[in-house]
């Protein structure tokens, strides 16, 4: 006799793949729901953040931990002095320039003036070189050592500018006058800060030729003005263009 088989029994509940999902679903749902409400509290801290600098008052009423309450007065006020010092030096500088000029009979052949770029000697070509040369003569010397010895007590930078009229001139030594406004300019430089142990870097030398004249090339005269030096002790607050 042949035994018969029982049907299998069907389990209860839902299938097992299912649950699964469900879980995930849930841990997705959650997932985004956390997302959303630090969004939400993210968007709260910023508006809380914009009230607060839009309502100035605020900042003005607590006291600042910064010794001085407006940031921005006190280094423009330091700028200030700075600049204020600057200029008593320079025009320190200038008197007492000027003084020795006039007590040696020099204010022919060099002038001392206050521009925007600080205080401007033009010394002529015959206040210290031959012509067509550019070694400093022992006559310039004396007062070479007066600039010395002024630039030795403030700390400005230095250029030293030659320049030159426009006859050519063609020499072994200068082929041009760029060569020989450039020497020139070199001459000074190296005097001063070998005599006066002036820190080299404060300088810059620099020959124009004749490109850059302050007269017409037409007569002796105007030929003599445009052969000079100039030395500027720059003012700390000009920016070269």
């Amino acid at each position: 006799m042949k035994r018969r088989r029982r049907p299998a029994s069907e389990s209860k509940g839902a299938p097992r793949w299912m649950v699964t999902f469900s879980d995930l679903i849930t841990l997705i749902l959650v997932f985004f729901i956390l997302l959303f409400s630090m969004s939400q509290i993210d968007i709260v801290k910023f508006r809380t953040i914009a009230d607060s600098f839009q309502q100035r008052q605020i900042l003005e009423f607590y006291p600042s931990v910064i010794p001085f309450d407006d940031p921005s007065a006190e280094p423009e006020m330091e700028s200030e002095d700075s600049q204020g010092k600057d200029d008593q030096d320079l025009n320190s500088l200038l008197s007492n320039i000027q003084s020795y000029l006039k007590e040696n009979k020099l204010s022919d052949v060099i002038v001392a003036t206050r521009t925007e770029r600080g205080v401007v000697l033009v010394l002529q070509e015959q206040a210290l070189f031959d012509s067509g040369e550019a070694t400093v003569l022992e006559d310039a010397y004396p007062f070479l050592n007066k600039v010395g010895d002024l630039l030795a007590g403030i700390p400005n930078f230095v250029k030293v500018e030659g320049h030159t009229d426009n006859r050519p001139i063609d020499t072994y030594r200068f082929p041009s006058n760029w060569e020989l406004s450039s020497a020139r300019a070199s001459s000074v430089i190296r005097y001063l800060t070998r005599t006066g142990d002036l820190d080299p870097t404060r300088f810059i030398a620099v020959g124009y030729g004749d490109t850059r004249p302050i007269a017409p090339n037409d007569t002796s005269e105007n030929l003599q003005k445009n052969r000079r030096v100039e030395v500027i002790i720059t003012d700390p607050q000009f920016v070269e263009q």
